[in-house]
């Protein structure tokens, strides 16, 4: 007879399964056990580097950083990339500022350097952070 799986080891091949996502929400995994257990078994893959946690309730793919040996994000786009993620999951209306916009319709060459996004209509209040580098909301 098979070994059950563990919590983790379910929320691990449901990570694996979605190689399209970069950030993770809590109640995605709800279906697989209780809240405390899920969240529980997200603390222990920051602990060992699988994820790293880049808010309240909000979780970041990860991989090992060749120079420092630590857990960092693992998004394409780095935090602005992973940011804009989180709000489209949890359903938040955002759009690019004024210097995004700016650059990318060639009116401006100066490269926005800080994530940065203006939410629209709504109040939106979590701390989004990835190291020493957080995300601005305008």
């Amino acid at each position: 007879m098979p070994k059950a799986k563990t919590l983790r080891e379910r929320i691990e091949a449901v990570i694996a399964s979605r190689k399209d996502e970069n950030v993770f929400l809590p109640r995605e995994f709800a279906s697989l056990s209780g809240e405390d257990q899920v969240l529980r078994a997200l603390r222990g893959l920051v602990r060992d580097k699988r994820l790293v946690r880049l808010g309240y309730g909000v979780y970041g793919r990860a991989r090992i950083s060749r120079l420092s040996g630590e857990a960092v994000l693992d998004s394409p786009n780095g935090l602005d990339g992973a940011a804009r993620e989180v709000l489209n999951k949890l359903g938040v209306k955002w759009e690019p500022t004024e210097a995004q916009r700016a650059y990318n319709e060639g009116r401006s060459t100066q490269i926005p350097v800080n994530p940065a996004v203006r939410i629209v209509g709504s109040r939106f209040s979590r701390r989004l952070r990835d190291g020493n580098v957080d995300l601005r909301l305008a």
